[in-house]
């Protein structure tokens, strides 16, 4: 009997574990520090899990490497997600964007066939424990932990990133990893919150679909386009996480730049605002953008044109004009973003340049493999980290086979 272990009880640990699980001369041991498996699962598109994306590509995918993603995405597609889950009992729909979620739109759904499949296919599930050390030993692996040890003919590594650290993010893996020879890039927190400064507070909790772009100087480090949700300090939503992991490693005097009328042309807007003025003059210009942008943003954007108070029925061209550009130009100047606590993934990890791409099998230490967010691969948000620790996942578990 083959004795494989799995560190870390993720979405790779768990794909990993039910694929060795497939080979009855495995005997497969998961080992999860959490109490309860997948609990950074659980968090995951609010809640309602957003297992993958039917349109992800390597476009998607970054890191010093970010090619190395490919073979894994090749070899196991969102279509393969879709059907692996359908096979163990859940049922999805797509949504905008490609966006794929369970159909019950809960996690917890997710977490539970998941873990029925763990059980039905005889993987031993040893939580909470802690792996503290690993050792070489013969052509295997002793892994020390808080539980005692665990011999490995096979070893894999799934144990995350340092992202999400109140919902089981950790930096172990990378700890595990460094005596047996595999450096790490610099970790950086993505898909996260952007911090601002001179932040209207009025916005708090307006949400706004735009265009986003991260600008340093003249420079553009990332655009996007998306729903942007405005906090009590800064901005969140899919739009601003998209930038956020350039915002991470960025630098000073960056802002953001969001046009929220990105399918309409500055003459269109001009047009669409000057119609307004002429059918309702008498209304105050604090009502000049209802109907087109939610109302507290729409006054929020009078006061950046800085337009005075006065009816519609007296703006002249110019300030129309003043105010099309509020609209297809607002900026913030952005101070940082928050921290590897709030962030949903990490950028950065273990180098991928010491793993094959087409099996996740250490180059110089044979029978280890490591998957999902540890190495140096993250995405987009939209559903594209999921599919890569799925992908990844599947690899790994095939022990090179």
């Amino acid at each position: 009997m083959n004795n494989v272990v799995i560190i870390g009880a993720g979405a790779s640990g768990m794909m990993a574990a039910l694929t060795a699980a497939e080979d009855k001369n495995n005997s497969v041991i998961l080992l999860e520090r959490q109490k309860r498996v997948g609990k950074k699962l659980l968090a995951t598109g609010n809640g309602r899990c957003n297992l993958t994306n039917t349109g992800a590509g390597p476009e998607n995918y970054h890191g010093e490497h970010p090619e190395f993603a490919e073979f894994a995405l090749e070899h196991f597609s969102p279509a393969d997600t879709v059907a692996f889950f359908r096979s163990l009992g859940l049922l999805t729909h797509e949504e905008y964007g490609g966006r794929v979620y369970p159909l019950s739109n809960s996690a917890n759904s997710v977490v539970d066939i998941l873990r029925f499949a763990l059980g039905r296919s005889g993987v031993r599930l040893v939580a909470p424990c802690t792996a503290t050390g690993i050792e070489r030993c013969g052509e295997g692996y002793t892994v020390k932990s808080d539980v005692g040890d665990f011999h490995a003919d096979d070893l894999i590594l799934a144990c995350g990133g340092a992202a999400g650290a109140k919902l089981g993010g950790v930096t172990d893996g990378y700890e595990l990893l460094k005596p047996l020879g595999h450096k790490r890039t610099k970790l950086c927190p993505a898909l996260v919150q952007l911090v601002c400064s001179g932040y209207p507070k009025a916005l708090f909790g307006v949400r706004a679909d735009c265009e986003m772009q991260l600008l340093a100087g003249s420079e553009e480090l990332a655009r996007s386009r998306g729903e942007v949700q405005f906090t009590a300090d800064g901005v969140s939503g899919p739009a601003a996480f998209d930038v956020s992991r350039a915002a991470s490693v960025g630098g000073e005097g960056m802002r953001v730049c969001m046009n929220f009328m990105p399918d309409y042309t500055e003459q269109d807007c001009f047009a669409v605002l000057s119609d307004k003025c002429r059918r309702y003059p008498g209304l105050d210009n604090t009502e000049l953008f209802t109907g087109v942008v939610h109302n507290t943003l729409g006054k929020t954007l009078i006061k950046y044109a800085e337009l005075r108070p006065g009816p519609l029925g007296s703006m002249t061209d110019g300030q129309i004009f003043a105010a099309v550009r509020a609209l297809r130009s607002f900026t913030l100047s952005i101070s940082g973003t928050k921290g590897f606590d709030a962030a949903q993934v990490t950028a950065g990890g273990i180098k991928t340049s010491g793993f094959d791409a087409q099996t996740m099998q250490s180059w110089f230490m044979p029978h280890l493999f490591v998957c999902g967010e540890l190495l140096d691969i993250d995405a987009d948000c939209g559903g594209y980290n999921l599919q890569w620790a799925w992908a990844s996942g599947r690899l790994a578990g095939r022990l090179g086979k």
